[in-house]
């Protein structure tokens, strides 16, 4: 005879599926979503990050209309690499018969591999890391000739809840010492530059590359824009000698939060009406008014790496609206 227990114990509840992060590559670009909506797009072509979409779908970084994604040229927006020079190469300096920013930006890179971590007490992974590399090995033989270095890169776009981090190893594989800079060169999408602030740049001195390359030191506590600007500053550093936060503000509020590891220069720069007019992978046109570059790297100096050595820098990007 059976008998009914008033106390039975109820049935243990089946684990549900955990929401993970949906990763796909699909024609050298690679496409990454989170459950919270949060989304990147990367191309293996210069491993340049193009698109950047918060929960709320906001796109966080600009991308020209007309940039070439075929791997024809450098990809006009998102977040190009720069490595292993910065601007039109010294002709006296190892670096001088590669093209301006290096070849980082314009090789194709291998997608290494994916990494997700859950966080304790969350119901689904809330970050993906996505990991790319370029070595000399993949670089053609004309690249080889310019540059002989034995090296390694290792990219990570790790994309979380309102953040992006980007972070580069390099590493010199060789028995030659070499020496590089390296930089994210990132179009910030702004709704308009007029009403654009930067804050944390204050006492810093910086290169002005509208004023004849010349050395200045910044006054202002919110840099704002009205007209083209290349700058290279070199922001003060706090009491413990880490960086300091560089913030972008719009109408007043804060939109991009941006943290640097052992990355002490942050290039700013804005072309403005006539320098875009000029450049036929930027559309559309007004463009101009609705992108700023903030370009954290390592680029007033060279960074010397001995034979084994390794170096790595990073930036956090948050978004605020």
């Amino acid at each position: 005879m059976s008998v009914d227990r008033k106390n039975k114990p109820a049935p243990i509840p089946s684990s549900p599926s955990l929401a993970q992060p949906i990763v796909d590559l699909t024609d050298n670009v690679l496409n990454a979503r989170l459950p919270s909506g949060d989304s990147v797009t990367v191309h293996l072509y210069g491993a340049t990050v193009t698109s950047w979409k918060t929960s709320n779908g906001k796109e966080q970084l600009f991308l020209s209309s007309a940039a070439a994604l075929d791997g024809s040229k450098p990809i006009r927006g998102g977040i190009p690499l720069v490595f292993p020079v910065f601007g039109p190469p010294p002709a006296t300096h190892a670096t001088g018969k590669l093209p301006q920013h290096g070849f980082a930006r314009n090789s194709f890179w291998e997608f290494l591999g994916k990494s997700s971590s859950e966080s304790l007490g969350r119901k689904a992974d809330d970050s993906v890391k996505l990991d790319f590399g370029l070595s000399s090995d993949f670089l053609a033989d004309e690249v080889k000739a310019k540059w002989p270095y034995a090296f390694g890169l290792v990219y990570s776009v790790t994309l979380s809840k309102g953040k992006l981090e980007t972070q580069l190893h390099v590493q010199n594989k060789g028995d030659q010492p070499f020496e590089f800079h390296a930089l994210f060169h990132t179009y910030l999408a702004v709704k308009d530059i007029h009403k654009t602030t930067v804050s944390g740049l204050e006492s810093a001195s910086y290169v002005d590359k509208m004023r004849s390359a010349q050395t200045f030191t910044e006054e202002s506590s919110n840099l704002g824009f009205t007209g083209e600007t290349d700058r290279v500053y070199t922001p003060p550093t706090g009491k413990d000698k880490s960086a300091l936060p560089v913030v972008v503000k719009e109408d007043g509020q804060e939109s991009f939060v941006v943290n640097r590891d052992a990355l002490p220069d942050v290039t700013v720069w804005n072309g403005w009406v006539d320098k875009i007019k000029g450049m036929g992978d930027f559309e559309p046109k007004d463009g101009w008014l609705r992108y700023l570059c903030i370009e954290p790297g390592t680029v007033n100096s060279w960074t010397k790496l001995e034979a084994g050595d390794a170096w790595q820098g990073g930036v956090t990007w948050e978004s605020k609206l």
